[in-house]
């Protein structure tokens, strides 16, 4: 009789300038980053921009050309060195769901189970069938699942054997937006509640934030900056993150002090020390919601375009200056495009960068 395998939960897994490519062409570069137990990672980057790459480095299915990546302080991958897939304990989620059509439910669940005793394994499944909301589906085939039913079920297949790490790769992409929405909270709740570590690959900055404890965001094969979602918007470290993440604009601005700068929105005073010398020229990021509609302010701004969002609108307004800003405004304040309004500015951090 078999046992039920041990499960031993991720404490670390650690990236050291890993560098991956094919044909001697280098597509990731230098890439570090740690994740920790129970944490939820996620690589946020364009297309082709190498992060589905080194997330198969991570599976073991490409091999490094320089680096080292570390599962329990044990290496796993080097480039003289590597673990086989099979043995690596990670699981993987991936865009194209990919059950097999010609099992049940229960059967696809249980699909990496064969090493458990019968009565654990279907212990296990039943489980697994509550946790992700689909109890009493076991005998239910795929095709009769909608998306969102067969991801749940992709998910439940991939944690079914307990594995340290799961990667997950586009695995929302074929969804549509609603489902999206719905979905990915989901599927961060039942990871915490399985207290698994995970590591997500997107394009999509709002399924990142909603899903990943941490992020870093990659471009050309390089990893520009790991932080928490709110270190990634608010404090964006290179000038690819600022403009990849959210809506936003660079003013021209000169820096007046410590915590200041002036520009077209006038002088403005920041919470933290920017670290650029008096006088010094620089790009200030602005985002939307830097820049609110205020009717009683003096300082105003014309409305060029605009998008309706439901619960707000979104207002492009050129300043006296001739730049343009994005702008918030609340729902309820329905102004037509070429009307003057009333802007207030709301920039507690003075993100810059040396002048373009």
């Amino acid at each position: 009789m078999t046992s039920i395998p041990l499960h031993k939960t991720l404490k670390d897994m650690t990236l050291t300038n890993v560098s991956v490519g094919y044909d001697g062409d280098v597509v990731v570069k230098r890439a570090a980053f740690q994740l920790l137990e129970g944490q939820i990672g996620c690589l946020l980057g364009p297309s082709g921009c190498g992060k589905s790459t080194l997330l198969r480095a991570i599976a073991g299915f490409e091999t490094l050309m320089a680096g080292e990546i570390r599962m329990d302080d044990q290496v796993i991958s080097s480039p003289s060195f590597s673990v086989n897939p099979e043995n690596r304990s990670i699981g993987m989620v991936f865009q194209d769901i990919a059950l097999f059509p010609h099992l049940s439910i229960a059967e696809n669940i249980a699909f990496g189970l064969s090493d458990w005793p019968k009565a654990s394994a279907e212990e296990r499944v039943a489980y697994l069938l509550e946790l992700v909301g689909l109890a009493g589906f076991q005998s239910r085939y795929p095709h009769s699942l909608s998306g969102g039913q067969q991801q749940r079920v992709a998910l439940a297949r991939a944690i079914a054997p307990k594995p340290k790490l799961l990667l997950m790769d586009e695995p929302f992409s074929g969804l549509d937006a609603k489902l999206r929405e719905e979905l990915v909270p989901d599927i961060r709740e039942i990871l915490k509640h399985e207290k698994m570590s995970a590591l997500l690959v997107t394009h999509d900055q709002m399924e990142a934030f909603a899903m990943a404890d941490q992020v870093s965001v990659m471009d050309a094969g390089v990893i520009h900056q790991t932080g928490t979602p709110y270190q990634i918007y608010h404090e964006p470290e290179t000038r690819f993150v600022a403009s990849f993440i959210g809506h936003g604009d660079f003013l021209p601005a000169t820096v007046c002090g410590a915590d200041c700068v002036h520009s077209d929105l006038g002088t403005i005073r920041g919470d933290l020390d920017h670290g650029f010398a008096d006088n010094t020229q620089v790009d200030l990021l602005v985002r939307p919601d830097d820049i609110l509609h205020d009717d009683d302010s003096e300082f105003v701004g014309v409305i060029v375009s605009k998008w309706f969002r439901g619960s707000h609108f979104l207002y492009r307004v050129k300043l006296s200056s001739g730049k343009v800003v994005y702008c918030f405004a609340s729902s309820h304040h329905n102004h037509a495009i070429g009307q003057e309004i009333g802007l207030t500015v709301h920039l507690d951090h003075l993100v810059m960068f040396p002048r373009q």
